[in-house]
């Protein structure tokens, strides 16, 4: 029976070890990184803020478009998409920029339901269907 303990507890040292020889991976962390990342963090925020205000939320209703599809699709669009949306938003002209950036927006969702990427018109067919 002590055979047998030995044995045993070997066979779980070596499997304990074998367990905990993880890869590891480290490198260093550049400020441009950083810096693009909270850049990223920082886009997403400004555009889902300015899908909340209550002008915005008016004028999207009566679209037909729910504030809950829209956050969706924000959620799901790459970094270069929304930074090319905020600097389209930019240069409007400020006050007259609503009906512009909602214009740009449905734009975008009509194109991104015409792909197929997202299913928020039921009026559009996706094209790959």
């Amino acid at each position: 029976m002590t055979s047998f303990k030995r044995t045993l507890s070997l066979i779980l040292a070596i499997s304990l070890f074998s367990l905990s020889l993880g890869n590891a991976q480290a490198s260093l962390v550049s400020n441009d990184q950083i810096i693009n990342k909270i850049d990223q963090v920082n886009d997403k925020e400004a555009l889902l803020q300015t899908i909340k205000r209550a002008d915005v939320q008016a004028q999207l209703s009566s679209m037909g478009v729910s504030s809950a599809d829209i956050e969706t699709r924000i959620n799901q669009m790459t970094h270069e998409e929304i930074a090319q949306l905020n600097q389209k938003m930019a240069e409007l002209p400020a006050g007259a920029g609503i009906l512009g950036t909602l214009t740009l927006i449905f734009i975008v969702f009509v194109i991104t339901d015409v792909i197929g990427a997202t299913d928020i018109f039921p009026f559009i067919h996706p094209v790959n269907k």
